[in-house]
């Protein structure tokens, strides 16, 4: 995972411990659109599925 799309699961779930973001605030911070926060989260959170799936397959 790249360091905006890291930026961007983060904000979006509070894993900071702090509160969660809208895909909106985020777009805001970044200076991006927030259609474009939206395909990078996706593809974050598919990448991260992926190497979930393919640890779990090695188990």
């Amino acid at each position: 995972m790249d360091g905006r799309e890291k930026e961007v699961i983060v904000g979006r779930f509070g894993l900071n411990l702090k509160k969660e973001k809208t895909q909106r605030e985020i777009a805001k911070e970044l200076e991006i659109s927030r259609s474009y926060v939206s395909r990078i989260e996706k593809r974050a959170l598919m990448k991260m599925f992926h190497e979930f799936y393919r640890a779990e397959k090695e188990k």
